[in-house]
């Protein structure tokens, strides 16, 4: 069983980051129901192609994007807006140990349903809020996306090509980094705030934010601009503390090397017949390498297209040097090491019979990360929930026949 075995999640969030904080808790072994609109459901379903194919090769209508962040959930159709609505989402609160949703600040509040509110009901309720700006501050009121996180946080400012480089300019990263690190965050908050309630009995109200995650995230390059007063820039690919570290054309194909400490530059400089350049002052430590980047980088460039990148690689593996190619999709699922940790799940799915999904990354030696269902299809688990609220037959009809469910 996962170590949060026994916990019921209510999830009213929808996108990314939200929904990835309720997967992550799935995950571990909670009971997660999803909050969806009636008919539609999360906006993510509509976000294909791509969309799941059944055996036949028949559209089942259900994108990648809300299959990447929903397994493990239930689904339970709710207008909010309505009042029978608002008591299905009390009476699930009542019994609920975390309740998570990335409405608009205040949005909640207008139906009942924001952390006064449902923590009147159940004092212990952890409650985590998901917003773009977080409960407080000017900007709180604005709408927040990955994109407008990423530019605002710094990110895209210190990724992408150099300006003055053929297609340099600011890149956002190539997945929603700031949805995904916010969500992460938020499963940690929330497994804080659950031993919080362990010693006080007390549930709280967690405020996590897309821009105050992505401005955290960006770790050495905030503290090198708070440290030195300038701004960092694009580098590319390289790295802005450690010379060479970044990725280089070989005879073939691309290859990354990372040169963690001077010695494992001498033992390069050894394997490239230039042992001369790890005792040249410009380069003999990282601190230099970093100043002399533009000489030494060019040097490393030329030296990399002499020897194909399976030569490269089997010669900087056994000299102890970070090293390893730049892969495809359909290449990483190949990789030994991915199958052996068994990054790839497969799941039975009601309308397409199984679907593939990624692993979670986490691994515990007593307990066990749980998957125990896909992604769920709209509404799927309606009826299951509410008769495990006390709702009979004629009261579930009659929720459907009013459009609430």
């Amino acid at each position: 069983m996962g170590p949060l075995s026994g916990l019921r999640v209510i999830d009213m969030s929808r996108v990314l980051a939200g929904p990835w904080c309720g997967q992550i808790m799935a995950d571990l072994g909670c009971e997660v129901i999803k909050i969806e609109r009636p008919g539609r459901g999360d906006d993510t379903r509509g976000w294909g192609p791509p969309n799941l194919k059944d055996a036949q090769g028949k559209d089942t209508g259900e994108a990648g994007y809300y299959l990447a962040a929903n397994r493990g959930k239930k689904s339970l159709t709710l207008d909010i807006a309505s009042t029978d609505g608002q008591e299905v989402l009390r009476a699930l609160a009542k019994d609920a140990d975390i309740l998570i949703e990335n409405y608009k600040v205040g949005q909640l509040a207008k139906y009942g349903l924001d952390f006064k509110s449902l923590s009147a009901l159940n004092p212990k309720l952890i409650y985590c809020s998901i917003t773009g700006f977080g409960q407080t501050g000017p900007y709180a009121d604005r709408p927040g996306y990955d994109v407008m996180a990423q530019g605002m946080g710094g990110i895209m400012s210190v990724t992408g090509e150099k300006d003055d480089a053929p297609g340099g300019g600011p890149q956002r990263v190539g997945i929603a980094v700031s949805d995904l690190f916010t969500g992460v965050y938020s499963a940690v908050a929330i497994c804080a705030a659950l031993e919080h309630r362990h010693k006080t009995g007390r549930g709280q109200h967690i405020d996590t934010a897309l821009l105050d995650t992505t401005l955290a995230v960006m770790s050495n390059q905030a503290l090198n601009y708070l440290v030195s007063g300038e701004p960092p820039g694009r580098l590319g690919n390289e790295h802005p503390n450690v010379v060479p570290y970044q990725a280089f054309a070989t005879k073939d194909h691309h290859v990354i090397m990372a040169v963690g400490n001077d010695a494992q530059f001498a033992r390069f400089c050894e394997l490239a017949g230039k042992p001369e350049l790890a005792k040249d002052p410009r380069f003999a430590t990282n601190s230099q390498r970093l100043v002399n980047r533009k000489i030494i980088i060019p040097i490393v460039a030329e030296i990399m297209k002499t020897k194909t990148r399976a030569e490269w690689m089997a010669a900087l593996e056994k000299a102890g040097i970070a090293t390893g190619p730049i892969n495809s999709l359909d290449q990483v699922f190949e990789e030994p090491q991915v199958k052996a940790r068994g990054m790839k799940v497969t799941l039975p799915h009601p309308l397409a019979g199984k679907v593939d999904v990624v692993g979670s990354p986490m691994n515990f030696s007593d307990s066990k990360i749980e998957y125990k269902l896909a992604p769920p299809t709209v509404g799927q688990h309606s009826d299951e929930i509410l008769k495990s609220l006390g709702y009979d037959a004629a009261k579930i009809k009659a929720l459907r026949e009013k459009k609430v469910i």
